[in-house]
């Protein structure tokens, strides 16, 4: 079965829609290197950070990481009707995007707690400045994603976009998965705050760059403005979105598929640490698991031009529920051949995590595109809605994972005084990273067969 192809230009006009130059893309997908340094290094560390170095206990711990995102929920879909408004009005929407050249103070912030706080002071700075970097984030994340929407491509053209953006992505999730658990392996507070110092500079100059890309691209491939009735209410334009059948398809999988994600890695410290008794393998980890998306990701391209991205994302979130199950028999051995086998589930599992990236966000468009023929394009509407969804997934995997830590009685410390944990404890470290993770994926996949989008574009 091939892929649907759309028959004229993506702007309804005749003739093949314009395609995008290779240096344009790569500066607009250089925006993601910064993105994947604040979703991978909150999601990666910040948990284990207030619970085995700040003294936070386990359940307190997702609280502070989950009240934050609950912000978050209800600031992406104002930002993105928002974005539209300024869309129409300047004929962009860079200008919100420049809060992402101040997103590193916050990370800074967030892993440089004083000294004299441990325990609930401890979560509340914490929590606190997690928000205000989640709104930076926001403003910069919402119109930055709205670009491919944007722009007048076409089908298989909105994949190659993204496919230069999940590269870039995992250039800065590979990057950040590494470094990160590599320099605060030692595991004191001054580490934290040194490496959040290093990333913070990377994600200025991530964003700044990102921002003559979206001005470059847009310039290249045309800039489609939202239609008069969007951003003049919020509220209306969400109703517009989630009456979209199978945009809500599209959009309660990945809520589903992100919180397993974000599960998985919140959960890798914990295991690394008292399962394999040994820090440092969090950072070989992630360099096995993100580094596979690399040449994945183009590949991943290729099948969608054959079979169209549904399969696609079908597999993929298929193949990482498979994976989750499998590492149940790497992590119970432990030792080399523990590891061994853990390391090459973790990479199948990268291929996969690939797909999902790749698929789901380039759908996005589609349902936008989906829209406009069918008369009504908000495409930031759509973008907050999605961006909002993303960030509850991304916030509901560290809290479950956390609350099954605290019903297994997982004991906090600090690092100064490490806790001893329980065998119930370990046990329950266990399932959550193996059988919860592929129990979630499952309900993802089964959602998204309900999206019919590659037979609606």
């Amino acid at each position: 079965m091939s892929a649907p192809v759309p028959a004229a230009g993506a702007a309804g006009t005749a003739g093949p829609p314009p395609r995008a130059g290779r240096g344009a893309l790569a500066l607009y997908a250089s925006g993601s290197v910064g993105m994947g340094v604040w979703v991978t290094v909150p999601g990666l560390l910040l948990l284990y950070f207030l619970t085995d170095v700040l003294g936070v206990p386990a359940f307190l711990a997702g609280l502070t990481l989950l009240l934050p995102k609950v912000v978050d929920v209800v600031v992406h879909p104002l930002l993105g009707s928002r974005s539209d408004r300024e869309a129409r009005r300047f004929g962009h929407r860079r200008r919100m995007m420049r809060a992402g050249v101040l997103l590193g103070v916050a990370m800074v912030a967030l892993f440089s707690v004083p000294p004299a706080l441990t325990g609930v002071p401890a979560a509340l700075w914490v929590g606190c400045w997690f928000t205000v970097g989640n709104l930076l984030f926001a403003g910069f994340q919402v119109p930055y994603l709205t670009t491919p929407s944007d722009l007048r491509v076409g089908y298989h053209e909105r994949t190659r976009v993204f496919m230069f953006r999940m590269v870039l992505l995992t250039l800065g999730l590979l990057g950040a998965g590494v470094a990160a658990p590599a320099m605060v392996a030692a595991g004191g507070r001054g580490d934290y705050a040194l490496m959040a110092v290093v990333l913070a500079a990377v994600m200025g100059v991530s964003a700044a760059v990102a921002l003559i890309g979206v001005r470059r691209l847009t310039g290249a491939c045309g800039f489609r403005v939202p239609d008069g009735r969007a951003g003049h209410a919020a509220l209306a334009d969400l109703r517009v979105a989630w009456r979209d059948r199978d945009y809500r398809a599209l959009v309660v999988s990945y809520l589903f598929t992100g919180t397993t994600t974000h599960l998985f890695l919140a959960a890798l410290p914990y295991v690394t640490a008292y399962l394999f008794e040994d820090t440092r393998l969090t950072a070989l980890f992630m360099g096995l698991f993100l580094a596979p998306a690399l040449f994945a990701s183009p590949l991943w391209t290729a099948w969608s031009r054959r079979f169209g991205k549904q399969r696609g994302l079908l597999l993929s979130q298929g193949v990482f529920a498979a994976g989750s199950l499998a590492l149940l028999p790497g992590t119970s051995l432990g030792g080399a051949a523990g590891v061994a086998v853990a390391g090459t589930v973790v990479m199948v599992m990268g291929v996969a995590f690939a797909g999902l990236q790749l698929f789901a966000f380039s759908m996005v468009p589609d349902a936008v595109a989906a829209a406009e023929a069918a008369g009504s394009s908000k495409a930031g509407a759509y973008t907050g809605v999605w961006t909002a969804t993303e960030a509850t997934g991304t916030a509901i995997g560290p809290y479950l994972y956390s609350a099954v830590l605290a019903l297994g009685g997982f004991a906090a410390g600090t690092a100064a005084e490490p806790a001893a944990q329980s065998g119930t404890a370990l046990g329950a470290l266990l399932v959550g990273f193996t059988v919860v993770p592929a129990a979630l994926m499952a309900v993802a996949l089964w959602f998204q067969r309900r999206c019919a989008l590659d037979r609606a574009v």
